[in-house]
């Protein structure tokens, strides 16, 4: 049995820092949104573009970002990573219109691809499996820490300063995980072997476009578009599993765990979506929250996932992963059936109770199918192998937010008055000057909300019994095949 490496908990702080500056981004700038379409004049379709630019870029690196780390070093290009992402960051202060955001949003989505496998293939290399639930519920906690905390001080910065600042919190962060990087964490790689360039291209030009069509279903999206997403994707399977030295492990695949365990989680994506967006909209415009209080309303939510973590990470060894997964997807989709009967007279107590079974659920369920997918991965492939999972996952937050935003927007029109202006029946914040249709806009926002979180009740519920048929119990882990340098 090989020694643990000793600074093991030392890395797993390294990796923490690095997966929280993605966090404190997304859950900021969802706070963020309001008062930035005011003073940017950006248009509903400009701030769909704004929050979209990011996964379109995200999703479509992932799996050659993966592929570099374990070919050139893992830290390296988590490294590399984590610069792009500052100095985005650091631009997206300087900003003057929407277009000049969605660029920053973009070099900011390309740092994050690079960051993003990283710390899943450094974490997996790092520990063994006794250890490895153990990781991946601190993992979680502090992402959880970082998604309750973000929209307080995204809040606090928005009402002291301005929507500017959320983007340059990102910075000091960025220097700490760098710091600590350099200071803290070997180098690793996989065994060497041949680049594969045509996968690489196949695989980001079906991705992109795949997320691009996916963006575009609620503006009707391209059949020219879809057909490039299958030709390339169905290029890159086929030459994936003919050439000698794959980008991409496609052989994990018939481990049921890792299947199992994929596209599960890619169906509660699909559920989760929209919910912190459609949700930060009802706190702001519904109940009428400050930026601030709408992040405080995400407490329950973080609070339960961090004893949902703790609670999964003790259990993990004696239930096994699979019967923590179902567990934790049924209570999610319980949570969303309460949140399902919100509306603009209920007040935040239901809200703060479907948050906190949400929360609970979450803790449970999203760290075990992790585990279990991540621990069927051979380490010398971690990389692009938490790239495949970590894709697979960004697919499904993309056709949630797509699928599940349309929904939103689509009921939201089918129930205001039919005589509304036009602004009125586009958006809520066009209905704000005259106090009856902002009434109506209220109970047609949250009657939308509620099918909204239906049909991620109904996902959810599918994603549990995947996991119940396909997954296995708990494997053990696969020898290491680990290069060390440095």
């Amino acid at each position: 049995m090989e020694a643990r490496d000793p600074r093991r908990w030392w890395i797993l702080v390294v990796l923490c820092l690095s997966s929280l500056v993605l966090v404190i981004d997304s859950m900021a700038l969802t706070v963020a949104v309001p008062p930035m379409t005011a003073d940017l004049g950006a248009t509903a379709q400009d701030m769909q573009w704004i929050l979209d630019s990011y996964i379109l870029v995200f999703a479509g690196l992932l799996l050659t970002s993966g592929s570099l780390g374990d070919r050139f070093g893992r830290r390296r290009v988590m490294i590399i990573g984590l610069v792009l992402f500052g100095a985005a960051s650091l631009a997206a202060t300087y900003v003057q219109d929407p277009i000049e955001v969605i660029a920053a949003r973009i070099a900011m989505g390309v740092g994050g691809a690079l960051i993003m496998p990283s710390t899943l293939s450094i974490l997996i290399t790092v520990f063994d499996a006794e250890e490895r639930n153990k990781a991946m519920a601190a993992w979680g906690s502090v992402s959880m820490l970082g998604l309750v905390g973000s929209p307080v001080l995204g809040g606090v910065l928005i009402d002291h300063f301005s929507w500017r600042s959320i983007f340059f919190i990102n910075v000091p962060v960025v220097v700490l995980a760098i710091v600590a990087a350099l200071a803290l964490m070997p180098e690793s790689k996989g065994p060497w072997q041949k680049p594969d360039p045509l996968g690489a291209i196949l695989s980001a030009t079906g991705m992109v476009a795949l997320v691009w069509w996916i963006i575009e279903i609620p503006h009707g999206g391209s059949l020219i578009t879809l057909g490039i997403a299958v030709l390339a994707l169905v290029g890159f399977v086929i030459w994936e599993n003919v050439t000698s030295s794959p980008m991409v492990p496609l052989a994990l695949f018939k481990n049921r765990d890792f299947s199992g365990g994929s596209l599960s989680l890619t169906l509660v994506q699909v559920g989760n979506g929209g919910l912190l967006l459609v949700f930060t909209q009802y706190l702001q415009f519904v109940l009428g929250y400050s930026p601030i209080k709408a992040g405080l309303a995400f407490v329950p939510l973080a609070v339960a996932a961090l004893i949902g973590n703790a609670t999964g990470a003790a259990l993990a060894a004696k239930v096994g992963n699979r019967a923590l997964v179902l567990t934790g997807m049924l209570v999610m989709a319980g949570a969303f059936v309460l949140l399902a009967t919100v509306s603009a007279s209920t007040g935040f107590l239901v809200a703060a109770i479907g948050l906190g079974l949400l929360g609970v659920g979450a803790g449970l369920a999203m760290p075990a199918a992790i585990s279990a997918l991540m621990g069927t991965i051979p380490p010398a492939q971690a990389g692009v192998g938490s790239a495949l999972n970590d894709t697979i996952q960004q697919a499904g937050t993309a056709l949630g937010v797509a699928i599940l935003g349309s929904l939103l927007t689509s009921g939201y029109r089918a129930e205001m008055p039919a005589g509304a202006p036009a602004e009125a029946r586009e958006s809520i914040l066009g209905a704000a000057g005259d106090p009856a249709l902002a009434a109506a806009a209220r109970e047609a926002f949250t009657s939308a909300m509620s099918t909204t979180f239906t049909i991620s009740a109904i996902g959810v519920v599918a994603a549990a019994v995947l996991a119940a048929v396909v997954m296995r119990g708990r494997k053990p882990a696969p020898e290491r095949e680990e290069v060390l340098a440095g």
